[in-house]
């Protein structure tokens, strides 16, 4: 269980922090991160590609991120109890 905390709070560390940095690209009209990429690490890191849409309000009117993100965060929580309790 220890190696899973580990593991979720480095994904979880990594999708904030690419949500952050497309945000910044974006303000200066750079290249920018891929969306698959980024849900790609919503996958994984669904709470912190959540709280970085809510920290820097970024990609909160896009339907693909505002729906899916959720989603994923909500199966994590229920896969988390599943073996929790197995």
């Amino acid at each position: 269980m220890q190696i899973l905390s580990i593991y979720l709070s480095l994904i979880n560390a990594l999708a904030l922090l690419l949500m952050l940095a497309d945000k910044q690209r974006a303000k200066k009209h750079r290249w920018r991160i891929p969306e698959s990429v980024l849900l790609a690490s919503a996958v994984g890191g669904s709470l912190g590609a959540l709280l970085g849409m809510w920290l820097f309000r970024h990609k909160t009117r896009k339907t693909k991120f505002f729906v899916t993100v959720p989603l994923l965060l909500a199966a994590q929580c229920a896969l988390l109890y599943w073996l929790s309790v197995h």
